[in-house]
């Protein structure tokens, strides 16, 4: 197992934590048979197996962050602004884009 899949997993699983579910939850929220939910969940985040393209889709919609933020690399400040920027609303996201930008924020 390489770090990148301990890391992948670590993010899985710091994201499942924040919003509040179990991993036989996320799973079944995510499409995967409640029967296997638990054990698919558990092996992703222990980086024992990693997720097809589909899976790691529908994983970051019921959790509701950015597919980019798995993939970070291993610089977890980008992650952790991936992380932010999928809990915001579409205002804040449009103030983010116009000040990376280099235009003035709007006012909300």
């Amino acid at each position: 197992m390489s770090d990148a899949d301990e890391q992948w997993g670590a993010r899985l699983k710091q994201a499942r934590l924040a919003a509040g579910l179990s991993q036989k939850m996320l799973g079944i929220e995510a499409g995967i048979d409640a029967f296997v939910a638990s054990t698919r969940i558990n092996r992703y985040e222990l980086g024992i197996h990693k997720p097809d393209l589909l899976t790691v889709r529908k994983l970051a919609e019921v959790l509701k962050v950015p597919m980019a933020f798995f993939y970070a690399d291993t610089d977890d400040e980008i992650a952790e602004l991936l992380f932010r920027y999928g809990k915001v609303d579409e205002e804040v996201r449009l103030r983010i884009q116009a000040l990376l930008a280099g235009q003035p924020p709007r006012d909300m």
